[in-house]
């Protein structure tokens, strides 16, 4: 398969070359696509080396089967036409598309087979906070229907992309010299601090990133579940963390969510509190799965249930879902 990577130079870029070399996906060609400032930049991939080329309204894309794309949401719409016109498939790491009637939104542990009709060429890729919580959501689904999430997140630096990783690091040594820290990629100084609020206020005081984890929840799993998010970036680099509560239609017990999560694709439960055990982004940075651990009754409802999560939101919650989607692709013959 012929591969095309747009917006290579990214912290998720990056990671796509990662993800496709750690999984020995299916190669014969990769092409790298990127802006102008960053076409001629050379990326080391399998022990070859390749050079980026810039994205233009061309035929560049005519031979093409897969293009990841994670160049923001301008560029997707702006180019979206150019990569699918002769029959490649775009997997789109923006929000540009998700919520498109047109356009399936898939996380591949959840609803896979959405990824098959695509009727303008492009497959979505969720939110990252969205696509961690649906995860460990679709394990209890399958024992009770979810009729309400509320989840507050705990997002690394990471979410904000490569500059805003370096600008945490920078503003901690800054701090520690007795300097005025650097506040440029977040409303605030983020280094020893927390700031409520990722994306901005729509009309409701909820802010967009919030707002996707309601409406791509209910796309991605087919439901009709409300989820109320309280989205925090957190002084962390790299691994997202929640804090879920689900109110079920029957009660579930610990036993069963526990039984339930231990057998679900893509998570692993480290769920020992006695032993002090549970998911952390130090321990999770680098990592596939999504970690579930925390588990307990909600003591305010009979019917409730919480747990906390972890899971590296530039891989599962980026690169390594858009691969996984194109991996089913591939394995029932649709690409």
């Amino acid at each position: 398969m012929k591969v095309a990577i747009v917006g290579v130079s990214g912290a998720v870029g990056q990671e796509f070359l990662r993800v496709l070399d750690e999984r020995d996906f299916p190669i014969d060609e990769l092409v790298l696509f990127g802006s102008s400032r960053s076409a001629g930049c050379v990326y080391t991939f399998r022990g070859k080396q390749y050079t980026t080329k810039e994205l233009k309204h061309n035929d560049d894309f005519k031979d093409i089967g897969v293009a990841f794309v994670s160049a923001g949401g301008s560029t997707s719409i702006a180019f979206a036409e150019t990569i699918t016109r002769h029959g490649t498939v775009m997997i789109d790491n923006s929000s540009a598309f998700r919520m498109d009637d047109d356009v399936p939104l898939v996380v591949p542990e959840v609803n896979p087979e959405d990824a098959l009709i695509r009727p303008r060429g492009i497959i979505a890729n969720p939110n990252c906070s969205t696509i961690q919580m649906v995860v460990a959501l679709n394990a209890i689904e399958q024992i009770s229907h979810i009729k309400r999430v509320h989840v507050a997140t705990y997002q690394a630096s990471s979410g904000a992309g490569a500059t805003a990783m370096a600008e945490l690091v920078k503003q901690y040594e800054q701090i520690q010299k007795g300097e005025a820290p650097t506040v440029e990629k977040f409303a605030y100084q983020l280094a020893y601090n927390l700031i409520p609020q990722i994306d901005v206020f729509t009309g409701n005081d909820y802010t967009k990133e919030e707002m996707k984890m309601y409406d791509e929840t209910r796309k991605i799993m087919h439901s009709d579940v409300e989820v109320s998010a309280t989205c925090v970036r957190v002084p962390v680099i790299r691994s997202h963390s929640e804090a879920t509560w689900v109110e079920t239609e029957r009660p579930v017990s610990v036993e069963e969510a526990r039984a339930a999560f231990g057998g679900a694709e893509g998570i692993v439960l480290q769920d020992d509190p006695s032993q002090k055990e549970y998911p952390m982004p130090l321990f999770v940075a680098g990592k596939d799965p999504v970690y579930v651990g925390r588990i307990r009754k909600d003591i305010a409802h009979p019917n409730g249930l919480t747990f906390w999560t972890v899971s590296d939101q530039i891989k599962k919650g980026a690169a390594l879902n858009a691969v996984q989607i194109v991996e089913y692709l591939i394995k029932v013959k649709n690409i």
